[in-house]
């Protein structure tokens, strides 16, 4: 008999901030803000497996609430790339 594996969404972690794939048009105008490229911000592999279950395609800026002991939520974003 074929042992089933369990599901896990990693995305219920409580150890993972929330992530989000930032709409195009937001995310040029957040690009234009920082002056800079797109390549400048720091990268996330889209084999990361929170970039897998959010759906996240090369190319793509993510956007991840993180918590913060001081300022209480600190937005961050990441450039997703390829393998």
């Amino acid at each position: 008999m074929a042992r089933q594996k369990k599901k896990f969404n990693i995305l219920e972690h409580e150890l993972v901030p929330r992530h989000e794939v930032v709409p195009p048009q937001e995310a040029a105008r957040i690009l234009r803000e920082l002056g800079i490229r797109p390549e400048q911000l720091p990268w996330l592999r889209v084999t990361d497996p929170v970039a897998r279950a959010i759906g996240a395609k090369p190319g793509d800026i993510v956007r991840i609430y993180r918590k913060s002991p001081t300022s209480g939520e600190v937005v961050v974003y990441r450039y997703v790339v390829g393998y």
